[in-house]
């Protein structure tokens, strides 16, 4: 009778022991899980506020767009972007830390669209609308284009071509 009372207890804690080792495990990947979509929200923009900015990014951001109003600071893979508009056309300028200019980014009417570009989004996004689309000058001068469709950016360069495509 003790035997079995015994046998009967050790089956008891086995299975509770392989429960809560389950359980761990889940845990762990839930842990990563969120772990993984923290880092992905970092590494995204992150909103600041124009104090933490530092002097020489603002002065720069001044000498290029003196007539920039109202503006919108993020920190974005460490360098700082401004958001702001100037009459009726949005501007984004990324600065890095010591005050260079890495991209200015114009939106833009989809007419200016390159013709190519727009049969590439027609072809491969067929009956979907393009939300907006901008210019964007890096600090070479080299010019491309985006176009927001389906909450990813399609880039294109100059002449139409289809380079490359990321998640908004």
């Amino acid at each position: 009778m003790c035997y079995s009372l015994l046998a009967s207890h050790s089956k008891f804690l086995l299975n509770l022991i392989r429960l809560l080792w389950s359980t761990i495990k889940k845990m762990k990947k839930l842990v990563f899980l969120l772990a993984a979509v923290a880092g992905v929200s970092f590494a995204n923009a992150q909103k600041v506020s124009e104090k933490e900015v530092p002097a020489v990014v603002k002065s720069a951001l001044q000498k290029s767009h003196p007539n920039a109003k109202e503006l919108k600071w993020e920190k974005e893979k460490g360098n700082n972007e401004a958001g702001f508009e100037v009459g009726e056309t949005d501007y984004s300028v990324l600065i890095d830390a010591s005050g260079s200019i890495l991209e200015t980014e114009v939106e833009v009417s989809e007419a200016e669209l390159p013709a190519t570009a727009k049969a590439y989004i027609i072809k491969n996004y067929a009956g979907t609308k393009i939300k907006e689309v901008a210019k964007i000058t890096d600090a070479k001068g080299v010019v491309t284009y985006e176009a927001e469709v389906k909450g990813k950016d399609l880039i294109f360069d100059t002449t139409g071509k289809f380079l490359k495509e990321n998640n908004d």
